[in-house]
């Protein structure tokens, strides 16, 4: 005998703003279901989650669950006012005999259980609601954007465990390969209503793209009908010089019927229009390190980044991501060596804090306050791509409607707010772009756009990311950040690191003893020849040619694939590039530890 639906939504309606969000919805959720919630940002996936939570009342329909059901929600932003520390909050709902169950999952997340709320980022706060949801053992857990601010080593071990639990889950997530790993069924929300698909997110975007074509094809069809019937309106009626009301009335539906068909959402008109080209050479990094304190973020590192580059950066949080990334862009200086910047840069920048948008203020005011988009005397226009351009039709190209231009900026989603953001990038020319954690709270939609985009761009692109799919689609070069200062170039995306890196372990900190950072030291002489500053180079020199000597062995590996250059032409190039930088780089140090060998014997 079949079991009874864990949860049922029954004819849901709901209305915002006047629009109807959702219009007499009704789905189910099952006993041991992983479904994917999806569709584009502003579709009410949230809030269809929220009124399965019960936290979000509708205005009409029913919802019911099995009666002692334990449904456990993970929201965007929680609320961890009025506990200590963040443990405090993750263990709350735990009896204190069985606080012990969470430890585990503060390790697998990462999160630092005495951190005091008021001293917690976003992204910490988030990872605690998720641990405090894993510890509450729910039948049925809402997940809404997990995997925001989790590294890549934390989003494997979160897919680990929902790919081991057997309660019920239902996923709203960016991450593609995150649900295609862990989906078996998929709920689409779609203009107000939903359809469930008993297949995982892995088939999703080809099930939309033929309910799309389906949907095209009737349009057209009854597009053709109304035409008929509007010609036989016009010309019956003249010849015959009576009516036909049946068919009057018929013509009358059908344009009813051609009304009422909501129109779907198109894509985003984003583009990235690019500036005078840069110089060939972008960036050119020698011997950096940096510190806070006792941290070591870079040590030793090099790097030549080239006209056209895609660079990825990865690693887990707090390894210093983004540090790297502001020396690299002259935003920091290194605590030793040199960064010298390429000519003619014009660089548009996407932080993951979107500290550039202002919450309290409206759209139209991010737009038109901005001194490099506002047109002057004109406060309803903005500077796009070099053309002034009226602030409303300009959003509408960015999926925003007239009432949403006057709102502020606080009362949009994650996703909203990243669309924002890159109508502010887009709107100027650059020839370097750099986008830390871009993908968060973006739609799949959007997603691809995106790509599509970031591939015809003819300028240098820097990327932070822990969308293992997206660095897939569109980094050259990874820079794998490791800890204690260790940073790592390998060629191509997020997979290819991990065949160069010969396992598919998830990313961890390493803990290797290290030299301290060297400063830059007075030069003196020293017994042997050398000064300080060359005794120390020659003592660091083996450990460079033997890491050179590794990242060229992998890189020759990697090569040897007979296949790769039919496969991935751009790949092989970058690797080939790669491999004969790295070649020079082992002659100069060899070279060097020669001559200093010699000068100190």
């Amino acid at each position: 005998m079949a079991r009874p639906p864990l949860l049922t939504l029954t004819d849901i309606s709901l209305t915002f703003g006047g629009n109807p969000l959702f219009d007499k919805l009704s789905l189910s959720i099952e006993e041991g279901d992983r479904t994917a919630l999806v569709g584009r940002n502003g579709s009410g996936k949230s809030t269809l989650m929220k009124i399965m939570a019960g936290i979000v009342q509708a205005d009409s329909g029913t919802v019911f669950k099995q009666p002692g059901l334990n449904v456990g929600y993970m929201e965007q932003e929680p609320d961890i006012s009025g506990f200590d520390t963040l443990g405090d909050y993750a263990e709350s709902g735990l009896d204190p005999s069985e606080a012990y169950k969470i430890m585990p999952v503060f390790e697998g997340l990462k999160i630092d259980p005495a951190t005091k709320p008021e001293n917690a980022s976003g992204g910490e706060r988030r990872r605690a609601a998720l641990a405090r949801l894993i510890a509450s053992d729910a039948d049925l857990m809402l997940l809404d954007e997990p995997t925001n601010h989790l590294d890549i080593s934390a989003i494997l071990w979160l897919e680990d465990y929902l790919k081991a639990t057997r309660k019920a889950f239902v996923l709203i997530s960016h991450d593609r390969a995150f649900l295609s790993a862990l989906t078996r069924a998929t709920l689409w929300v779609d203009r107000g209503q939903t359809r469930r698909r008993e297949r995982g997110f892995a088939e999703f975007e080809e099930w939309r793209d033929k309910i799309f074509e389906e949907e095209d094809a009737q349009r057209h069809k009854l597009d053709r009908l109304i035409k008929r019937e509007g010609k036989w309106a016009v010309e019956g009626i003249s010849a015959r010089r009576t009516r036909n009301q049946g068919r009057v009335r018929r013509l009358a539906e059908l344009r009813a019927t051609r009304s009422a068909q909501i129109k779907r959402a198109g894509a985003a008109k984003m583009e990235l229009a690019d500036a005078a080209p840069s110089g060939k050479r972008v960036i050119e990094a020698r011997d950096i390190s940096h510190a806070f304190g006792a941290t070591r973020i870079v040590e030793d590192f090099e790097i030549k980044i080239h006209r056209g580059d895609r660079v990825a950066f990865v690693g887990p949080n707090g390894v210093g991501k983004t540090t790297l990334l502001k020396i690299l862009t002259g935003e920091i200086e290194p605590g030793a060596g040199s960064v010298k910047m390429g000519t003619n840069l014009e660089v548009g920048t996407f932080d993951q804090n979107r500290s550039k948008l202002d919450l309290t203020s409206t759209l139209w005011e991010n737009l038109t306050g901005s001194p490099e988009l506002g047109v002057s005397g004109r406060n309803d226009q903005i500077m796009v791509r070099g053309t002034p351009k009226h602030v409303v039709g300009y959003l509408k190209e960015f999926l925003f409607d007239d009432k949403q231009a006057r709102g502020p900026v606080a009362s949009l989603s994650g996703g909203e707010r990243a669309r924002l953001l890159l109508a502010r990038i887009m709107a100027r020319e650059s020839n370097l772009l750099v986008l830390d954690e871009p993908t968060n709270d973006l739609d799949v939609e959007t997603l691809d756009l995106l790509q599509e985009i970031i591939d015809d761009y003819q300028g240098t692109v820097l990327i932070v990311s822990h969308d293992r799919d997206f660095l897939d689609r569109v980094a050259s070069t990874t820079i794998a950040m490791e800890g204690d200062g260790r940073a790592t170039i390998y060629a191509g995306g997020w997979s290819d690191y991990l065949e160069q890196r010969g396992d598919a372990a998830p990313m961890a900190v390493k803990t290797k003893a290290k030299a301290k950072v060297q400063r830059a030291a007075p030069v003196t002489q020293v017994s042997g020849g050398l000064s300080n500053k060359e005794r120390a180079r020659l003592d660091k020199l083996p450990g460079e040619i033997s890491r050179l000597e590794a990242e060229i062995a992998k890189l020759t590996e990697f090569l040897a694939d007979p296949e790769l250059f039919a496969k991935s032409p751009v790949k092989f190039q970058k690797a080939s590039e790669g491999l004969t930088e790295r070649q020079e780089a082992l002659a100069r140090a060899e070279t060097e530890w020669l001559e200093l060998e010699e000068k100190a014997g």
